[in-house]
């Protein structure tokens, strides 16, 4: 996308753009209109989310520390977070099976366009530009860096190649079921820490939504999938799995005159990969703000260099007008520059954005976060004020979503 033409269009959305024309643009419902805020389905299920509720399953999740892949405390977490869904009443949970083969015919595989093997972004093709103050980060790959010795012990099992898998469940949509939404969150982290944070508060905010869109009075006209992707940390290769094996299969009727559809269309793809750390820049001398800044937002971002940029955009604005309208703390910022994270493999055939913390190209990958990657990646580290910051990013999708799918309410 041309740069002038892209602030243009981002300056023009910024005035004309409001929820009803984005959804349909989007693909969604534009059927929610503005009336009674008492009567509004929308907030009453945004009231469904729960600070502690969303803390509580962030904790829960650090019973299998870092949740490396290719080990058992990983595979344990994929059974546990099947066996939630499935409590939360998504029980139509499923797996997707691929292998991770680290060979170098694999590791040759063809990037994405305008993007290598990383998940990083070419120079020129819409990549981040670092400012300001620094301070990088090395992911730790040393057990021993941990001093929790029941941490230690935990996170012992080095990971190896081989089979992996990732579940997911599926709200179906009651009159358009061939239709989706795709929300999605890696549940596998690095460290030798707890992953609370990476991505613990992504995974339980997935788990979240799926709670509160499969609550029995619950209706939505278009399907919402939940996916909890696995091997994010290998270059994305569950996403990368998932497109590979999937893609094909939208909006395939199976068996024919069912009214089933295994693979529904793609509408848009919502990653969430980070959520709790928004503590501004280094400082002049290496340190950061022990408190969440102020001015702390959630970032929401496209990739300007994908082939769906321009609806990416928009589907931006409309969940930063869905938590303008709907989030109880913490504002959101539209940005450019996706990267890193497993929306990636999604972007040149269907509308994709991330959620998070911070840019990542901008901010998470010049040190805002020395938490990354780190023993220290703990659910002790963080503060209320941290957690809160996720539970707004949850409301912001599940605000944004409801309208999407076209969510009601039964009588």
């Amino acid at each position: 996308m041309n740069r002038t033409r892209l602030l243009l269009a981002i300056g023009s959305l910024t005035i004309a753009l409001r929820a009803p024309a984005v959804a349909q643009q989007a693909g969604g419902s534009s059927s929610q209109a503005p009336g009674d805020m008492a009567d509004d389905p929308i907030r009453t299920l945004v009231a469904r989310l729960d600070l502690e509720n969303y803390k509580a399953t962030i904790k829960d999740l650090t019973q299998f520390g870092d949740r490396l892949r290719g080990t058992d405390r990983n595979r344990a977490a994929v059974d546990w977070i099947e066996t939630q869904l499935q409590t939360y009443r998504c029980t139509n949970t499923e797996r997707v099976q691929f292998v991770y083969d680290p060979s170098p015919s694999q590791l040759r595989r063809p990037p994405l366009p305008g993007v290598i093997a990383s998940g990083e972004i070419r120079p020129g093709t819409g990549g981040s530009r670092l400012r300001g103050i620094t301070r990088p980060t090395t992911p730790n790959d040393d057990l021993q860096a941990q001093p929790d010795v029941k941490l230690r012990e935990l996170n012992a099992q080095t990971t190896a190649p081989g089979p992996r898998e990732q579940v997911y469940c599926t709200k179906i949509g009651a009159t358009r079921p061939d239709e989706m939404y795709i929300v999605g969150a890696h549940m596998d982290g690095r460290g030798f820490g707890e992953a609370a944070n990476d991505n613990g508060s992504g995974t339980a905010l997935v788990l979240e939504l799926a709670r509160v869109f499969s609550s029995p009075d619950v209706q939505t006209e278009r399907s919402i999938r939940f996916v909890l992707w696995n091997d994010e940390e290998t270059g994305l290769a569950g996403s990368r799995a998932y497109v590979e094996q999937r893609a094909e299969l939208q909006g395939k009727e199976d068996p024919p005159g069912s009214g089933r559809y295994p693979e529904p269309k793609w509408l848009g793809m919502i990653q969430h990969d980070m959520m709790l750390w928004d503590h501004g820049m280094p400082r002049l001398n290496g340190t950061l703000s022990p408190e969440q800044r102020p001015e702390a937002d959630i970032n929401i971002e496209f990739q300007s260099a994908s082939r769906f940029a321009d609806q990416a955009m928009k589907l931006a604005f409309f969940f930063r007008d869905a938590n303008e309208k709907y989030a109880t703390d913490y504002p959101a910022a539209v940005g450019p520059h996706m990267t890193g994270t497993d929306s990636l493999p999604f972007m040149n055939l269907v509308p994709a954005i991330s959620l998070r913390e911070n840019e990542r190209g901008m901010h998470t990958d010049a040190g805002w976060n020395p938490h990354w990657h780190q023993p220290t990646d703990l659910y002790s580290t963080y503060s209320d004020q941290d957690f809160r910051l996720g539970l707004n990013a949850a409301q912001t999708t599940l605000a944004a979503i409801a309208q999407l799918a076209g969510a009601t309410l039964k009588e």
